[in-house]
C-alpha cells in the first residue's frame, strides 16, 4: 500500500523540482510515469527533461514511443502506464485515484504554490484521498527547504 506525497512549490519551478524527485524515484528503482492534464505541456518537460544537460542525464520518453515498456520514465496525460511505472508523478492538477495510490509505491503531487486555483485543487485531493483511507504526507519548500508538514494515516 503506497502513500500521496503533496509537493507544494514555492521556491522552486516545475522543471527544477521534477528532475529531483524523479531522479529519487529512480534511486529506489521504481520505475515513473509522469502524468499531466495536456500534451504541450507534457512536450514541455519532456524538452526541459532533455535539457538538463551535463549535469544529470534521465533517461525518459513520451507516451506512444516505440519503447515505451522500456522507459524508466514514461510522460503521460492518461492513466495507461506501460512501462510498468510503480511511481505516479502527478503536475498541473491530473487527477490521481485513491486506488493507484494503494497500488503504487508512492503517488507525488506536484502543485504551483503560487497558483489559487492549483492549491485549491491540491486541497480537494488531499481530501478525498484521505477520505478514501490512503496515507498522505504534505511538504513544503516556504522555509528554501523541504520539510513535511503534515501527515495522514488515511481513513
Amino acid at each position: 500500500m503506497g502513500a500521496a506525497y503533496f509537493y507544494h512549490l514555492t521556491q522552486n519551478s516545475i522543471e527544477v523540482t521534477l528532475p529531483r524527485l524523479l531522479e529519487k524515484a529512480r534511486g529506489a528503482g521504481w520505475k515513473i510515469a509522469v502524468r499531466g492534464r495536456e500534451q504541450g505541456r507534457m512536450e514541455w518537460l519532456d524538452q526541459k527533461l532533455w535539457m538538463l544537460g551535463d549535469v544529470s542525464f534521465l533517461a525518459h520518453g513520451m507516451v506512444g514511443g516505440p519503447h515505451d515498456a522500456l522507459q524508466p520514465v514514461l510522460l503521460t496525460t492518461t492513466r495507461d502506464s506501460p512501462n510498468g511505472a510503480v511511481c505516479v508523478m502527478s503536475v498541473d492538477g491530473a487527477d490521481v485515484s485513491a486506488d493507484e495510490v494503494n497500488a503504487a509505491e508512492r503517488v507525488c503531487i506536484l502543485f504551483d504554490g503560487h497558483d489559487p486555483e492549483a492549491v485549491q485543487h491540491a486541497r480537494g485531493q488531499w481530501k478525498a484521498l484521505t477520505d478514501a483511507g490512503c496515507a498522505a504526507q504534505y511538504w513544503s519548500e516556504e522555509s528554501g527547504n523541504w520539510q513535511k508538514k503534515a501527515e495522514s494515516s488515511g481513513g
